[in-house]
């Protein structure tokens, strides 16, 4: 019997999860105590008022199992990238500029090595982020974390605020058939499907390769391949809703771009339909590697699980979209269109001539 891989066959259940997260509705009661006023919902978060048309985004994040491809390198330094990353790119959903960052790192033993490569990593995406660090903790928890090495497992949560005056939130409100779909280039796998990537990939996890092997279509080691950094898109975002109007922000994170069918909830009767794709070679090795271990990995649970190229995208009037992608390209980013919305509920994806629905 062919083994057929999923992000659920690996441990994630979406089905489950979304289940769990119900739990999460009961929350809404608290927002009665919001103090400067109402608490605005929006499609990946909520935003509350804080002083008169200003309001605050607060997210928190974490890296998930990436910190265990960082402990199988033993290379520490670059992983705070992707937990300030993570963080950040969410704020921005909303047009927030990220206003201060704290992390909590807590680890197996207070290794001065090993906290030291790990604030590296946080001070180079806060820069790059441009948000000041302002606070944090370092906590020893060996009873509840094991590293793969000794005396070094470890965990980054990052929160971030961010500030965004109403007039200037993005939505996701008004979206309607014709308006476009562009993506914001990824810089890998990011923080995202790692569970199923360590699986496939590496022999330490039942996988085909050893970390420093160099398969064919990468040009370096696979296990560096896997642990770049996850992109920052602060700059190229916030310089372009300066310019262009955007009706939607997506973080391509997790259940990709299963992601884009929560705005329908507040933009009714649309759909989408993406047809340029272009991923890197790390995401073809993926999909390999699995039919080489005698199992399947469908383009369908590919774009359910991996960004596919494109880390972020932003939904915009079709007049609007090269200005847009003008603007990201200045700021060092590619863009292009990848998709635009259409008057059929779902979600269509074109790859390599072929229709995949995901919803």
């Amino acid at each position: 019997m062919v083994k057929e891989y999923t992000y659920s066959s690996v441990g994630v259940n979406r089905k489950l999860r979304a289940i769990a997260k119900r739990a999460l509705l009961s929350l809404r009661r608290t927002y009665d105590y919001s103090p400067h006023g109402k608490v605005i919902e929006l499609p990946f978060g909520n935003v509350f008022p804080i002083y008169g048309e200003y309001y605050l985004d607060f997210v928190i994040e974490g890296i998930g199992t990436k910190v265990l491809l960082a402990q199988l390198a033993e290379k520490y330094n670059t992983i705070g990238v992707d937990g300030v990353a993570m963080a950040v790119n969410d704020v921005i959903r909303s047009g927030a500029k990220p206003l201060a960052i704290t992390d909590n790192i807590h680890l197996q033993v207070s290794a001065p090595f090993l906290i030291k490569e790990l604030i590296a990593g946080i001070h180079k995406g806060a820069c790059e982020a441009e948000c000041p660090v302002v606070g944090g903790e370092i906590g020893d928890v060996a009873e509840v974390i094991k590293g793969l090495k000794e005396d070094k497992g470890f965990d980054i949560v990052v929160s971030v605020v961010g500030e965004v005056a109403k007039e200037q939130m993005i939505l996701g409100r008004n979206i309607k058939p014709g308006d476009v779909i562009v993506g914001l280039r990824s810089s890998g796998v990011h923080s995202n499907g790692i569970s199923l990537v360590r699986r496939v990939l590496f022999k330490k996890w039942g996988g085909k390769y050893d970390p420093y092997d160099i398969p064919e279509g990468l040009e370096r080691e696979v296990i560096y391949e896997v642990l770049e950094p996850t992109r920052i898109y602060v700059k190229p975002l916030l310089k372009t809703a300066k310019e262009v109007k955007m009706k939607a922000a997506v973080h391509i994170t997790g259940d990709a771009y299963l992601k884009f069918e929560r705005l329908t909830q507040f933009s009714k009767g649309i759909g989408f339909q993406f047809n340029n794709f272009h991923p890197q070679p790390i995401f073809e090795l993926i999909k390999k590697t699995a039919a080489d271990l005698g199992g399947v990995l469908t383009n369908e649970e590919m774009f359910k699980t991996f960004n596919m190229g494109w880390g972020f995208a932003v939904i915009l009037d079709k007049s609007d979209a090269d200005k847009a992608i003008d603007i990201i390209g200045k700021e060092g980013v590619t863009a292009e269109r990848i998709g635009h919305i259409t008057d059929s509920k779902g979600i269509t994806i074109i790859y390599k001539n072929h229709k995949i629905i995901l919803k």
